[in-house]
């Protein structure tokens, strides 16, 4: 018998076809992390855009249930016919808990947020709420008479920290 014949054949890898294995696989590791890691850093978004809706969503709320306009009437019927656009601001003497009409809101700046009828959670304590108030019947069709002024669109812009601005509006008719 041949000795050459009973010999096995070593079976395993070579220096080279490891050296190719670890190459291949830390490229794909490295691709799978950096995948991760966009994937963690936007983890967070539904978490503030959530916060952000239910937050505009109190004070538009709250702004909407007020009358239209200083002169308009309780329940709005009969409405105002010339609604004034002049001054869009609290009536001087009003604080937020005395606003009646949707006017007042305007240029109201609330860090932190604020609720009128309960007290809101701690972690909006560094969330912004800024809000708008314009006269913009012309854009949506509402004029009458001699004015214009019969829808007021009302912008509520939320910041969450360290985000950027979320802009919610609504209009208000007049009645």
């Amino acid at each position: 018998m041949n000795s050459c014949s009973n010999k096995r054949k070593q079976r395993g890898v070579t220096l080279i076809e490891l050296v190719i294995s670890i190459v291949v696989l830390s490229i794909a590791i490295v691709a799978m992390m950096n995948s991760f890691s966009v994937s963690m850093r936007h983890s967070a978004d539904p978490l503030w855009r959530n916060k952000s809706l239910k937050l505009a969503q109190l004070y538009l709320d709250e702004i909407l249930a007020k009358n239209y306009d200083e002169s308009t009437p309780l329940g709005g019927i009969p409405f105002e016919p010339t609604p004034l656009c002049s001054s869009l601001n609290s009536d001087g003497s009003e604080t937020r808990e005395t606003f009646d009409d949707v006017d007042d809101y305007n240029g109201v700046d609330d860090l932190p947020p604020v609720n009128l009828s309960n007290s809101i959670d701690v972690s909006y304590a560094l969330y912004r709420v800024t809000v708008e108030v314009t006269c913009d019947g012309d854009n949506v069709g509402a004029t009458g008479g001699t004015s214009d002024n019969h829808a007021k669109k009302i912008t509520v812009i939320v910041t969450p920290p360290g985000q950027s601005p979320m802009t919610f509006a609504v209009y208000k008719g007049n009645y």
